[in-house]
């Protein structure tokens, strides 16, 4: 019963607010999917031209299953989910500049590499992100990485003029 609780009060945050959302629960209970669930029909009903939404993860195997379970859930649904990090090749990278649509999973590490050596494909990738998700944020808190990752935010704010 209280995942469900969590569930509805995110997505009615969501939802109905252009305000931050941090939502906090029990391990494996479902906050991704709360965070995901209603920024994926927010961009159902008004699609980004660009990456509609940004997911930060700490960890590349987190990426690789939250892929898994995305591509599952929207296989259907006309939206492209893609992976960014040292592990991708080439080609898929360019796949994902070519599409510049959906999802894309990436740690904060990927997202400085591309701010550092490519920062006109952050500026294509990211000019009408509706929704960043930064999964495990936890991980994060009071951290030199934590550090890193206000520090890209800031750059990709400004970098894109949003």
């Amino acid at each position: 019963m209280k995942l469900k609780v969590t569930q509805e009060i995110a997505a009615d945050a969501i939802m109905n607010t252009d305000a931050h959302v941090l939502i906090t629960s029990r391990t494996a209970s479902g906050k991704t999917e709360a965070a995901f669930l209603p920024a994926l029909s927010l961009l159902s009903k008004k699609p980004s031209k660009s990456i509609g939404i940004l997911y930060i993860s700490p960890l590349k195997d987190l990426i690789n299953d939250q892929n898994k379970r995305l591509s599952s859930l929207l296989k259907y649904g006309n939206i492209p989910v893609f992976s960014w990090n040292g592990d991708v090749s080439g080609s898929q990278k360019q796949k994902v500049l070519e599409i510049n649509q959906g999802i894309l999973q990436m740690t904060p590490e990927s997202l400085e590499a591309m701010l550092m050596v490519n920062p006109q494909n952050a500026v294509r990738l990211f000019s009408d992100t509706q929704f960043i998700i930064i999964d495990e944020i936890h991980s994060f808190l009071g951290s030199d990485r934590g550090g890193e990752l206000f520090n890209l935010m800031v750059r990709l704010e400004r970098l894109c003029g949003r």
